[in-house]
């Protein structure tokens, strides 16, 4: 009996965290929708996340960090011709007003290093870095989603296929 009052208290206390977590996330100068984490499997040290960035007054993403990742970076991922090219970007433009959509095949978070697989249906520790235009840093810390596909369903692609660094 303990046991059961035990397993059922710990279920309330879960959903009530799910419930108080919205679905998005705001600093002062930037508000984050839809974020989630690609889910990986064993043996794969690399996934993305995604999201779409609004920034009130204009800033910058300089960079992104996370406990569950040896190196976290921001990344551009784009075609040259007929080849896709993916690399590291030093800060990422968020126009006033204006969102910006990290997303398979574009703009992205890269969790490299991963310390162990990001399993679909658990989250991961994000936190974002922003610059504004005098130069002042402001983090933003997410627990971000890992799923196989975007919330609302929309499929994820292939974006890890024959990603190497």
């Amino acid at each position: 009996m303990k046991k059961l009052l035990h397993t059922a208290a710990l279920v309330s206390t879960l959903a009530a965290v799910l419930a108080s977590t919205p679905a998005w996330a705001q600093t002062a100068a930037v508000k984050v929708e839809g974020a989630w984490a690609r889910a990986s499997v064993q043996g794969q040290k690399a996934t993305g996340a995604f999201m779409r960035l609004t920034a009130q007054d204009g800033a910058r993403l300089v960079r992104a960090e996370s406990p569950a990742a040896g190196i976290t970076e921001v990344h551009e991922m784009k075609m040259e011709g007929d080849i896709m090219k993916m690399r590291a970007v030093p800060a990422l433009d968020l126009p006033a007003g204006k969102t910006v959509e990290l997303k398979p095949g574009g703009y992205h978070v890269m969790l490299l290093d991963l310390k162990a697989p990001l399993a679909k249906g658990t989250s991961v520790p994000l936190t974002l870095v922003f610059q504004d235009a005098k130069g002042v840093e402001s983090k933003l810390d997410l627990t971000v989603p890992v799923g196989t596909a975007a919330p609302g369903g929309a499929t994820a692609g292939t974006m890890m296929n024959g990603h190497k660094h």
